[in-house]
């Protein structure tokens, strides 16, 4: 994993720590349920992201051979 998806998965659990301890006022909670919303969406776009550049394949550079098909 990279260093902003720790960052993310840190946030995410301190979050959810927050949330178990039954602590929070109804309005603080339901603005850090939406806050974990964008923090999981944001690390999915990220996990998205470098899936598909790692499938995606790479351009055929000058002077270079195509492997042939088995």
């Amino acid at each position: 994993m990279t260093d902003a998806l720790i960052e993310l998965s840190a946030r995410l659990q301190d979050a959810a720590q927050r949330l178990r301890a039954g602590e929070l006022e109804p309005e603080a909670a339901l603005a850090l349920i939406e806050e974990c919303a964008n923090l999981a969406a944001e690390a999915s776009a990220q996990v998205d992201e470098r899936v598909r550049a790692a499938l995606e394949p790479l351009p055929d550079l000058p002077g270079q051979l195509p492997l042939p098909a088995a």
